[in-house]
């Protein structure tokens, strides 16, 4: 099939410049979809409400949840809000819920990446802890504090990777080093999900859907941000894009 011919769905967040509200998404994760997945990212505005999930479903061949400086609303997992969860964006949180679910009943690829992994823990049933390095035993695995993002999104952190896990045959090895940058974390993991990879501290750093027949991976690292010069971060979104390409095909042969 053509270069590029493959869409894939991104949930927009809420942003709010001068006296307007933005649909928007951050410009890495389009750049990698484009540059390394080898497809077309399709910003979808996050008014769950008032657009038909499904029929967007039935026209992407896969579904990455991004990153964000907002946090899943606790009244999602069922824990009363705080300051400490804050800030939060409930019409994306909206959003996602339908197309992590729509993408998962229908085998639709799906990756999903930071507080993606964490809406795809909750959409499933699953709870989150809020500031991790405040926990005992616990690493600090918030950014550092520097203006330059390259500094922030530095590769420092180790990740093992489970024995035989979809994410070890993607990258060939366990032990891995990722840029690794949040305050939350997966508390009470899923039903339906099993964990693909830890931190030091115990901390869950991937999972995947086991009813998924297709690609289906989260991941709470940021794959987007070095996924043009680092090898195990170019190979999550090529094998993404390759998921995404043979949904593509078998979709077009089943009709």
């Amino acid at each position: 099939m053509p270069a590029h011919s493959i869409l894939v769905a991104v949930p927009a967040d809420i942003r709010t410049i001068g006296n307007h509200r933005w649909h928007a998404a951050p410009e890495t994760y389009l750049k990698a979809v484009i540059r390394v997945a080898g497809a077309i990212p399709v910003i979808v505005p996050a008014l769950a409400a008032e657009i038909d999930i499904g029929e967007i479903l039935s026209r992407v061949d896969g579904v990455l949840v991004t990153g964000s400086v907002t946090n899943v609303h606790p009244s999602r997992y069922g824990t009363e809000p705080s300051a400490a969860h804050e800030p939060y964006d409930p019409d994306r949180d909206a959003l996602t819920e339908a197309m992590i679910k729509g993408a998962i009943e229908r085998d639709v690829p799906l990756l999903a990446i930071c507080r993606g992994l964490q809406e795809l823990n909750v959409a499933l049933g699953g709870s989150l802890a809020t500031e991790i390095q405040d926990i005992e035993g616990r690493m600090d695995h918030r950014a550092a504090d520097d203006p330059e993002q390259g500094v922030r999104y530095a590769i420092r952190q180790k990740v093992t990777a489970e024995s035989g896990s979809k994410l070890n045959r993607i990258l060939g090895k366990s032990e891995f080093q990722v840029n690794s940058l949040h305050r939350q974390a997966i508390d009470r993991l899923a039903e339906g999900l099993t964990v693909e990879a830890t931190a030091p501290d115990g901390t869950i750093e991937a999972v995947s859907v086991d009813a998924a027949r297709g690609f289906a991976l989260g991941v709470q690292w940021h794959p987007e941000y070095w996924a043009e010069s680092d090898a195990d971060s170019a190979a999550i979104f090529s094998a993404f894009g390759e998921a995404c390409r043979a949904f593509r095909k078998s979709r077009a042969t089943a009709r």
